[in-house]
């Protein structure tokens, strides 16, 4: 029988699993890319942002990037856990999830390509 944790402790095990989740996503290559890109350029946000609005959405494209791709490497790992056949579906979801960290990627070129146009051309 599964007991159901509560208060402080509910908050450990939790922090714990997110742990877990960060080193899962650490083995993928795309993610460890992604982060390594991070440790460079939320910095980097810091100083090419102006005001604390700018900052936080040049590094919430850069966050966003990371979580959209850990969603996606949790979708695939339910995918692969159904079966390693393959189906049109485990294929869609598959295709869905990269489709979705393509746009995450392409929104924060845009965001960072702005903001670095606006710095440097006066644009």
């Amino acid at each position: 029988m599964h007991v159901k944790q509560t208060g402080l402790k509910r908050l450990l095990l939790a922090f714990g699993y997110s742990v877990q989740g960060f080193r899962s996503g650490w083995s993928e290559p795309a993610f460890r890319q992604e982060a390594m890109a991070a440790f460079f350029l939320l910095p980097l946000a810091w100083w090419l942002g102006n005001t604390w609005l700018e900052r936080a959405v040049l590094a919430g494209t850069v966050v966003a990037v990371m979580v959209v791709e850990l969603l996606n490497t949790a979708m695939e790992a339910t995918v692969d856990r159904v079966g390693f056949e393959l189906h049109p579906l485990s294929k869609k979801a598959k295709d869905l999830g990269s489709a979705a960290v393509l746009l995450s990627l392409c929104f924060a070129g845009v965001v960072w390509a702005g903001a670095l146009w606006q710095r440097f051309l006066g644009g």
